[in-house]
């Protein structure tokens, strides 16, 4: 008896064809945020290249410094309300080194860390043939090796060998030489290149400079206009931007332990805050992290005026600080971007409409649905089901499936015009009582 699988009906043979098929269900999701961009000049850490680092991990090994380190304390902040940061180091310096005999140490990345290596040589003491070569960082060891020569020495995560010959002991050598570097304008065009190739949220640029605030802006409002990535820019005190794609900050804050954190460090954490808040989250009156006061504080009519210029600001609350209002930088309000665009939850809802259904369609749907009244119904079932899922999580409201969602025909063979109505929800910011006493 034959079987297996069929496509059209003309087997030649008597038997059993059967086809397995999925029961149609939509295929997208609400897309997952969290995702912050930094770049940074730093002490340590691979140079010119992004590089992940996930919220609770382990920053030794790849930064040279644990997160609580001074050196780290923009990664820090990034990091309280970011699930990851997409770090690149801007500086390329100088690699520490040291000669102990015949043997080389060099430092395995640029910068003033590798000057706090050590290198020990001493004798084994069950082979007194070999010897223990320990590399220490600030007195703690990170790594041993018992060998006879150099030869037989394999590089670590914190120094490269050379030299050939025997091991002589030594007490200890320390590395010297190391240098930071200065990173330059051309060192951000560079990241910013690297960071196009990213999924991501948010990218902040924690200096205040007035020649790399165009060019951010630049960056985002190309990625979100021309190439239909819906990201946001965090800047410093640059409301001129004019653009729903930007935030500017105004002030900084400071921290319990008295560390100032300026406005254009206090980028790093509303870069990762706004990367990680939901599309049904608003950041108005939420504290900044371990801060309790601002830096430097405002007069109400201050306040007034930086809201309406479009800046995101900073004011005291009960020991806290807390950011006055969620919003960007957009003032040019028009009939097509009304003033619903300068806030950012409603902002993250429409950017996800577009980031999420982009994904969905791209990944499932072109080039393998039929552009006929069957294909464009797959279109929007699943936009109908997307938008269901953005009401039932309150990111959206009043959705009508029957009125808010059109699929048709393009103008060409291949297109189609879809519409969708969406009401994004907004937070409660302003309560007006009117309070009668009997």
């Amino acid at each position: 008896m034959a079987g297996g699988t069929w496509n059209t009906q003309n087997k030649v043979r008597p038997g059993v064809y059967i086809n397995f098929v999925s029961e149609a269900k939509p295929l997208g999701t609400v897309g997952e945020r969290g995702i912050t961009a930094l770049a940074l000049s730093l002490p340590w850490g691979p140079e010119k290249q992004v590089i992940m680092v996930e919220a609770g991990a382990d920053t030794m090994d790849v930064l040279g410094f644990d997160i609580t380190s001074p050196a780290l304390l923009l990664v820090r902040e990034s990091l309280k309300r970011a699930k990851t940061l997409l770090l690149y180091r801007l500086n390329v310096g100088v690699k520490a080194t040291a000669t102990a005999g015949d043997l080389v140490a060099t430092a395995l990345y640029s910068g003033e860390r590798g000057n706090d290596i050590t290198v020990v040589v001493q004798a084994n003491i069950d082979e007194p043939t070999k010897f223990d070569v320990k590399t220490l960082v600030s007195g703690v060891e990170v790594d041993v090796q018992t060998v006879a020569t150099i030869a037989e020495l394999t590089d670590n995560g914190w120094v490269t060998w050379s030299g050939t010959g025997d091991l002589t002991a030594t007490a200890g050598v320390n590395l010297a030489g190391g240098t930071n570097g200065t990173a330059t304008n051309a060192d951000h065009t560079s990241f910013l290149a690297a960071l196009e190739l990213q999924d991501f949220n948010t990218v902040g640029l924690a200096a205040d400079d007035a020649t790399l605030k165009p060019l951010y802006t630049a960056f985002v409002r190309r990625l979100r206009e021309d190439e239909g990535k819906k990201v946001q820019a965090v800047v410093t005190n640059y409301p001129v931007a004019d653009y729903e794609g930007v935030i500017s900050v105004k002030n900084g804050v400071v921290l319990s332990d008295g560390t100032t954190i300026t406005a254009a460090q206090a980028v790093a954490w509303v870069a990762g805050v706004t990367a990680g808040a939901t599309v049904s989250q608003a950041l108005t009156y939420t504290a900044y992290d371990d801060a309790v006061d601002v830096s430097p504080r405002y007069t109400n009519s201050q306040i007034e005026a930086a809201l309406l210029a479009g800046e995101f600001v900073f004011t005291p609350s009960n020991g806290r600080a807390i950011v006055e209002q969620d919003i960007n930088t957009l003032q040019s309000f028009t009939a097509d971007k009304g003033r619903q665009f300068r806030k950012n939850r409603v902002l993250r809802v429409l950017d996800g409409i577009a980031n999420d259904l982009k994904a969905t369609f791209e990944n499932y749907y072109l080039g393998k649905v039929d552009n006929n009244a069957d294909g464009r119904n797959l279109l929007k079932s699943e936009a109908i089901s997307y938008m269901n899922t953005l009401q039932a999580i309150n990111a959206v409201q009043n959705f009508d499936a029957q009125t808010d969602v059109i699929f048709v025909a393009g103008n060409e063979s291949d297109a189609v015009y879809a519409e969708i109505g969406a009401q994004p929800v907004d937070s409660v910011e302003k309560i007006y009582m009117k309070v009668r006493v009997k």
